[in-house]
């Protein structure tokens, strides 16, 4: 877990978190029936590529064991929920996808992913989409020096099962720095009297994972795709935060 101790550190955070940004709203303007999943992973490579940064899913080893991870997005579609493998998919009317994004610029780390409608979808799943971003803030919210992380975990997971969703609990949120995953872990369910006590300058990646139908998961023999276990739809968002005196600061803010 880093703590952003100088003015340097935190505006190095800031511009990793503006690439991020930037890139995730390119790809949200592309997604449209008959793109490629692969297509809008060359996309972020060459705009990440351009401007110096390094894609930092690309060839992230992999915790079983297999091959590493060869996107430099991750594209989750429907019923997938994270670490979809960007290829020749080719996206159609009524899906949505989650794209997972990360860099680092400069020293420092960025992470964040946006959940977008192929099209018209269902009126079900369109407020899956728009819970699980509430369930975002929500948590954000929480992000305050002084705050049990759990309260964090708690606002999502009560703001997703008052709206009748699962949260998926084996994938969570984590510290984020000078490297891609850091301690602590933030889970998206839990007590709000539970975890470490929120300092300032910490900076999180909060991410909820939220499926129509029930909150367990498999892993595809890919080794790296994540499915909800009945094949019910899934949602995904995530914003890079930092926790301040002021209150909480999104870095990845589109």
């Amino acid at each position: 877990m880093i703590i952003l101790k100088t003015r340097d550190d935190i505006m190095r955070m800031r511009a990793a978190g503006k690439l991020v940004a930037q890139v995730l709203s390119l790809l949200e303007s592309k997604v449209k029936p008959g793109i490629t999943t692969g297509e809008l992973n060359a996309l972020a490579e060459a705009e990440c590529l351009k401007r110096g940064a390094v894609p930092v899913f690309k060839n992230y080893p992999n915790p079983r064991g297999g091959r590493p991870f060869p996107g430099a997005i991750c594209t989750s579609i429907n019923e997938e929920v994270v670490h979809g493998i960007p290829g020749k998919r080719v996206l159609k009317e009524g899906d949505i996808i989650s794209i997972d994004f990360g860099v680092l610029l400069d020293g420092f780390a960025g992470d964040a992913a946006i959940t977008v409608p192929v099209g018209e979808v269902d009126p079900q799943v369109t407020k899956l989409i728009k819970v699980t971003e509430e369930c975002l803030l929500r948590g954000i919210q929480q992000a305050q020096p002084g705050n049990r992380l759990g309260r964090i975990s708690n606002a999502i997971q009560d703001w997703a099962e008052k709206n009748g969703f699962s949260v998926v609990r084996e994938y969570v949120g984590h510290g984020i720095g000078r490297n891609m995953h850091e301690d602590p872990p933030v889970p998206n369910y839990g007590r709000p009297e539970r975890g470490p006590v929120l300092e300032e300058g910490i900076t999180l990646a909060i991410e909820p994972m939220l499926n129509m139908g029930t909150h367990k998961v498999i892993t595809k023999i890919d080794d790296w795709t994540v499915v909800t276990q009945d094949g019910s739809y899934s949602a995904h968002f995530e914003h890079t935060v930092a926790v301040t005196s002021h209150g909480p600061e999104i870095l990845t803010l589109r």
